[in-house]
């Protein structure tokens, strides 16, 4: 197989091919501006997918009938992954999960230490307590933690924080999700933990990492870092039509 085709049927053998790699932080590293606006609805379902990644619990922008997803692996420490929701995700919002196209899964990981897992357990807290109701307020919340993005580890996604930004932020509960981070925090970081196996099962080794997924041709692709827009046209085009 050559490594500049996407992969029939890839993901059976874990073997998913990269399109293409640019900034993005990764396990092995020691160290290391405004809101996000679109209109796409968000849906929850409690599939596993083909990929072998359970959906349950995980934010879903986009129509659950679109052809192709893409699987989004994020840290919300990680600066690429912030620069590619500044400067890329609105494009892809408007240009194909708006019209139905694709599905974007919003994994959230735990790369970079303890702030990093609460994080990503307030983000699990927050999608129970809007998904059935006002899923969508689930992005105010996502985009808000975000803009507030700091130094790695310095605090600024410590509890007490996450829950002070979430006052502020229309549609969730601050308190709800205070409570949640006090009484379903063991439960919730095995999730996180589950995601980041099966991520790196899929040779996921850094943030952000994106697979782009045909279910029908049962064709994948991967896209490491912070892409532009052009990438993920190519990468979109090569999976539909593969």
């Amino acid at each position: 197989m050559s490594l500049d085709q996407p992969s029939r049927r890839a993901f059976l053998a874990g073997s998913v091919v990269t399109l293409g790699a640019g900034g993005a932080y990764y396990l092995t590293r020691s160290d290391e501006d405004t809101a996000h606006a679109q209109s796409a609805t968000f849906h929850s379902t409690d599939e596993t997918s083909p990929l072998d990644v359970d959906l349950a619990g995980k934010p879903i922008m986009g129509s659950p009938d679109a052809p192709l997803e893409i699987y989004y692996w994020t840290d919300f420490q990680c600066p690429f992954c912030e620069q590619f929701e500044r400067e890329t995700l609105p494009g892809l919002v408007s240009d194909y999960v708006e019209p139905g196209q694709v599905r974007i899964i919003f994994i959230p990981l735990a790369y970079f230490g303890a702030d990093s897992m609460t994080a990503a357990v307030a983000s699990k807290c927050v999608w129970d307590q809007v998904r059935e109701d006002e899923p969508t307020a689930y992005w105010n919340w996502h985009t808000a933690v975000f803009d507030e993005q700091g130094e790695k580890n310095a605090g600024w996604a410590a509890a007490d924080n996450l829950i002070e930004y979430t006052r502020s932020v229309s549609g969730v509960d601050a308190e709800a999700l205070e409570s949640c981070l006090e009484d379903r925090r063991s439960e919730l970081e095995s999730e996180v933990e589950t995601d980041g196996e099966r991520a790196q099962s899929l040779r996921v080794s850094g943030t952000p990492t994106f697979i782009v997924f045909n279910p029908a041709a049962e064709t994948a692709g991967r896209l490491v870092g912070a892409q532009p827009n052009d990438r993920f046209d190519d990468a979109i085009e090569r999976i539909e039509n593969a």
